[in-house]
C-alpha cells in the first residue's frame, strides 16, 4: 500500500514580476530572442539532456518548441508567441521581441499597470489605423499581376534565417521555384468559394540547393520500380485512369478488426477468408476499369500481383500526409472498408510517368485540372535541409496570407522605426480629450508613449549583431545601418547608400539621430512621409498580416503579464 501524505497547500506568489528570478528568466529569454533575429542572427542549438536529436535553429517555431520553460510569466509569453506562430507562420521572433520589449519597458514605469494598459491600447489602435490608411509610409501594394514585389516577399523570407546556408543564386533559384508552385496552388477556374491548392514537399538530401525543382501533381517514391519497363496502365474510353484510394490496409492480417471476439468456425481459415476477400475487391476493380490502386497502408502481395497482372498499378504504403491531397487531385474518395465499393468514390487521372531524381524513383500522377503540385527540395546536409523546408512553408503560407490582404510592410527595421516615429508625432498632437477619455494625465500618456516607442526601436536595434550603429532618419522615419569601424565624417551620408528596406537611397540631404536603448527626452519631429526614392528591385519586406498580428499579440499578451497580481501553483 502506497504511503499517504496529507495534501500541501497551495503556493501563492504576489507581484510576480518583481521577483529578481522572473527577472532574470526574461532577459535570457529576451537574449535567445533577439541574438537569433535576422539574417545575421546567431543560430541556437537545441537538444535534451538524454541525447536524442540535436536541432540546429534561429527559427522562432523550432526555438519555442525545443525550449523549457519553467517560469509561470514566461509560459504565457511563448504560448502566446506559439499561437500566433501557429496561425500565421511568420513574424515570431518579432512578435516574441515585442513583447519582452513592452514588459521591460512598461514596467520601470511609474505608472499604474491598470492606466498602461488603456494607454498602451490607444497607441496600439493609433499603429493599426495607420498600417491600414491609404497615407502609411511603411506599407506596399501587392499586385499579384506583377511578379517584382511578390519576389522582394519570398527572398525577404528565404534569406531571413542564415541556417539555410544559401548563396545569392540558391536564394534566386529557390525563389522563383516557391513562386512557381504557389502559383500550381491556384485554381484556375474560380468558383464562388475558391480554395487554394497545397505543395507537397519532397525531400532530397546531399544535393544541390539548385537541383530543387517543382511537379504539377503529385510524385509517390517507389523504390521498388523498374525503370526499363514500359508503364502499362488500364485507360477508360475518355483515355483518362481511373484511380481508387484505399485508406484501410490492405494486408490481410486481419488488422482491420475491431476490439472483441471473432468466432471462427471449424477448419475455416481466418487469413485465407481474408485473402479471399482482398482478391475480391481486386476483381471489382478491374471490372471497374481502375487503372491505379493507392493504399495509404500496406497491400498484401498476392493482391499486387493480381492487379498487375490485369493492367492496375498498385502502390501501397502512401501515408497519411498524402492521402488528403490525393483526394482532392483526382476527385476520389477514401475507401475505408473493403467490404463494399461505391461506384462514385474513384477519381480520375490525365496520365501517369516515371521521375528520377538523385538515387530516387518516384511516379509522377499526372492531373488534368489541379492545384496540387510537388516541390522537390535539396539541401547539402540534414540540418540545413529541416531549416529550409520550415522557410519554404512559412513562404508558401505568407503568400497565401497575401492573396487575402494585399500589402506588404517594410522590413530591414523600417517599419518599427517609422511606427515609433508616427506614434511620437502623434501623441505630442492629441487633444486634452483623450487624456480625460483615458482617464489619465499627458505626463502619464507621453511616459508610456515613450515606452511603446522605445519597444518598437528594440525590434530594429535586435538586427544588429556585430556592432553597427543603427541611425533613424527624421523625415521618413526609416532604420539606417552604419557598418562597424567606420571612421568619423561630417556626414552620415557619405557611410550609408540606402535603408534597411532599401526603398530610401540617401541621395537626398537628411537628418539622422542614433537609435538608443533609452531615450532621455521624447525626441520631436514631423510625421513621417512617404519616400520618393524607391529601389524596388531590392526591397526586404515582411508579411503584412503576420506584422500587425505580431503587434497585437505582442502587446496584448505583455498586458495580460503586467496586470497579474498573483500565481497560484497547487504543490500535490
Amino acid at each position: 500500500m502506497s504511503r499517504l501524505e496529507a495534501k500541501k497547500p497551495p503556493l501563492f506568489i504576489s507581484e510576480p514580476l518583481s521577483g529578481d528570478a522572473v527577472s532574470q528568466s526574461l532577459s535570457v529569454l529576451s537574449g535567445i530572442f533577439k541574438s537569433s533575429y535576422g539574417p545575421a542572427g546567431r543560430l541556437k542549438q537545441l537538444h535534451n539532456g538524454v541525447g536524442g536529436c540535436v536541432c540546429t535553429t534561429s527559427q522562432s517555431s523550432a526555438l519555442l518548441g525545443h525550449l523549457s520553460v519553467s517560469q509561470p510569466v514566461l509560459r504565457v509569453l511563448t504560448a502566446s508567441v506559439r499561437n500566433h506562430v501557429a496561425r500565421f507562420s511568420d513574424c515570431g521572433l518579432f512578435t516574441a521581441i515585442l513583447c519582452c520589449g513592452f514588459i521591460e519597458n512598461f514596467r520601470s514605469l511609474n505608472v499604474e499597470p491598470f492606466t498602461v494598459v488603456k494607454i498602451s491600447k490607444h497607441l496600439l489602435s493609433l499603429c493599426m489605423d495607420h498600417l491600414k490608411s491609404e497615407a502609411c509610409g511603411c506599407r506596399v501594394s501587392v499586385d499579384f499581376s506583377n511578379v517584382e514585389t511578390l519576389v522582394c516577399l519570398v527572398r525577404s523570407i528565404l534569406t531571413s534565417k542564415p541556417a539555410c546556408m544559401l548563396n545569392k543564386t540558391e536564394v534566386d533559384h529557390l525563389t522563383s521555384q516557391v513562386l512557381k508552385a504557389f502559383i500550381f496552388t491556384v485554381p484556375c477556374h474560380v468558383e464562388t468559394n475558391a480554395v487554394l491548392g497545397k505543395c507537397v514537399i519532397i525531400p532530397v538530401k546531399g544535393r544541390r540547393v539548385v537541383d530543387s525543382t517543382v511537379y504539377p501533381g503529385l510524385l509517390i517514391e517507389m523504390p521498388e520500380i523498374q525503370l526499363g519497363k514500359p508503364l502499362a496502365v488500364k485507360r477508360t474510353g475518355s483515355n483518362m485512369i481511373k484511380i481508387a484510394l484505399f485508406s484501410v490496409s490492405m494486408s490481410g492480417d486481419g488488422s482491420n478488426s475491431e476490439e472483441g471476439t471473432l468466432a471462427v468456425h471449424h477448419g475455416v481459415s481466418l487469413e485465407e477468408a481474408e485473402l479471399n476477400q482482398l482478391l475480391n475487391v481486386g476483381k471489382q476493380l478491374v471490372k471497374d476499369e481502375v487503372g491505379l490502386a493507392v493504399c495509404q497502408k500496406v497491400m498484401h502481395p498476392c493482391l499486387k500481383q493480381y492487379l498487375q497482372e490485369h493492367g492496375v498499378m498498385a502502390v501501397d504504403r502512401a501515408g497519411l500526409a498524402l492521402m488528403e491531397p490525393l483526394g482532392r487531385m483526382t476527385g476520389s474518395q477514401s475507401i475505408a472498408s473493403i467490404h463494399s465499393l461505391s461506384p462514385g468514390c474513384y477519381g480520375s487521372l490525365k496520365d501517369l510517368c516515371i521521375k528520377s531524381f538523385a538515387s530516387k524513383h518516384f511516379l509522377h500522377l499526372i492531373p488534368e485540372d489541379t492545384a496540387i503540385c510537388s516541390l522537390i527540395l535539396c539541401n547539402r546536409s540534414e540540418t540545413a535541409w529541416d531549416e529550409l523546408k520550415r522557410v519554404c512553408e512559412t513562404a508558401e503560407h505568407v503568400l497565401q496570407l497575401t492573396m487575402k490582404e494585399p500589402w506588404a510592410l517594410l522590413g530591414g527595421g523600417c517599419t518599427e522605426t517609422h511606427l515609433a516615429s508616427y506614434i511620437r508625432h502623434k501623441s505630442s498632437s492629441l487633444p486634452a480629450s483623450t487624456f480625460k477619455d483615458l482617464d489619465c494625465s499627458q505626463t502619464q500618456y507621453q511616459l508610456v508613449a515613450d515606452g511603446f516607442c522605445r519597444s518598437l526601436e528594440s525590434v530594429a536595434r535586435s538586427l544588429s549583431h556585430n556592432g553597427e550603429e543603427i541611425l533613424t532618419d527624421t523625415v521618413y522615419g526609416h532604420c539606417w545601418f552604419v557598418p562597424s569601424g567606420s571612421p568619423c565624417v561630417s556626414k552620415w551620408s557619405d557611410l550609408v547608400s540606402k535603408c534597411g528596406c532599401g526603398m530610401s537611397g540617401s541621395t537626398e540631404e537628411l537628418s539622422w539621430r542614433f537609435l538608443q536603448g533609452q531615450s532621455v527626452s521624447p525626441v520631436t519631429q514631423g510625421c513621417p512621409k512617404e519616400p520618393s526614392v524607391k529601389l524596388a528591385d531590392i526591397l526586404t519586406l515582411d508579411c503584412f498580416a503576420a506584422k500587425c498580428s505580431g503587434l497585437q499579440v505582442a502587446l496584448e499578451t505583455a498586458n495580460l503579464i503586467l496586470d497579474l497580481s498573483y500565481i497560484i501553483e497547487d504543490q500535490n
